[in-house]
């Protein structure tokens, strides 16, 4: 199976993803977020530095659960780009 590169459009979301996953988390540990999202600590880390732009539904939605984001709360912040939600 061959994966098609991302877009710039899919990276920008991916950082933005990791940035509100990180901000969310707070000064709770990356290995307890990641344990308790059963989720690998190194994936957890890829997806915070916006390495991984396209994590599967079910990573986000457990990592979100752990943090305290809704998905609706998720979605919101990452599909627009950052000029438009500062307007």
């Amino acid at each position: 199976m061959v994966r098609l590169p991302l877009t710039p459009e899919e990276i920008e979301r991916g950082q933005r993803l990791g940035a509100l996953l990180r901000r969310a988390r707070g000064d709770r540990s990356m290995l307890q977020t990641a344990l308790d999202a059963r989720v690998s600590p190194e994936t957890l880390r890829k997806i915070e530095s916006g390495r991984v732009a396209t994590p599967a539904f079910s990573t986000i939605a457990a990592i979100a659960d752990v943090v305290g984001l809704s998905l609706d709360t998720v979605w919101a912040e990452i599909s627009q780009p950052e000029r438009s939600r500062s307007r």
